[in-house]
């Protein structure tokens, strides 16, 4: 029986007494690029931080390749149970941020060969050669010995998705891996992202880019005050907005 490498359902995430998100559930299943959009404070990058916890809900479920996760406590006191449990996902759920998070005092090769090497305890030198084979598929294999201080940001941002590549995880998770990026240094990250969707890897995206959301989305959602306001294919999203709010959304963001 197939289940959905990403399923997470009624997931709540409060700070205090702001609430987030207030019950979304979301799938993804093997393949799946699924796009989340939405106006800042929507909810967006704290689900994605939920998906991978870095942030811990406090209610609803998430289930990662068909395993979920299994908590302790409840509410405000609600943590994950099992630290090796929190370790595996994390390592099949590579995240991409919107600052690169490289280090500094790191080769780019370094950079992506540091947790295959460290966390997973992989061979160094064939982790050495997926390294620089990513950082060519990414188109900056001539930069692996350059530290990302001496990188434009769009480099920067495809060696981090190289780093997350070199986990082989089974998803990838973005979390607006554009919006820190002149435009023109974002279509080089947004053809990797294209590249990579081309390939079947499963992905949760979110982002500000509606055009990259319509190209590569299998399924786009729409979030709004911390609830999924509509989802769908990008065609019907895009193209035929039901709701009032989603339309607004569109035409704020085309002017």
């Amino acid at each position: 029986m197939t289940h959905p490498i990403l399923d997470i359902q009624d997931l709540h995430k409060s700070y205090g007494d702001l609430e987030v998100l207030k019950g979304v559930s979301i799938q993804a299943n093997a393949g799946d690029v699924v796009s989340l959009i939405g106006s800042s404070g929507s909810g967006k990058s704290t689900l994605l931080r939920c998906c991978n916890l870095l942030e811990v809900s406090q209610a609803g479920t998430i289930a990662f390749d068909g395993e979920p996760v299994v908590w302790s406590g409840t509410g405000a006191r609600r943590k994950p149970a099992s630290a090796a449990q929190v370790t595996r996902m994390r390592t099949n759920l590579s995240m991409v941020f919107q600052q690169f998070n490289l280090w500094a005092h790191m080769t780019i090769l370094q950079n992506v060969m540091e947790a295959p090497v460290t966390v997973l305890k992989r061979d160094k030198a064939a982790t050495e050669t997926l390294a620089r084979d990513l950082l060519a598929k990414v188109g900056i294999g001539d930069k692996c010995d350059v530290f990302p201080a001496q990188l434009s940001g769009g480099q920067q941002q495809r060696a981090a998705i190289a780093r997350a590549l070199a986990m082989q995880p089974q998803a990838l998770l973005f979390d607006e891996p554009t919006s820190a990026l002149d435009p023109e240094l974002e279509q080089e990250v947004i053809k990797v992202i294209k590249d990579l969707a081309a390939e079947g890897r499963t992905m949760l995206i979110v982002t500000h880019d509606m055009a990259m959301a319509r190209d590569v989305s299998d399924h786009v959602v729409f979030l709004h005050n911390g609830l999924i306001e509509e989802q769908g294919p990008p065609a019907d999203l895009f193209g035929n907005p039901k709701s009032e709010r989603l339309q607004q959304f569109l035409s704020a963001v085309a002017a």
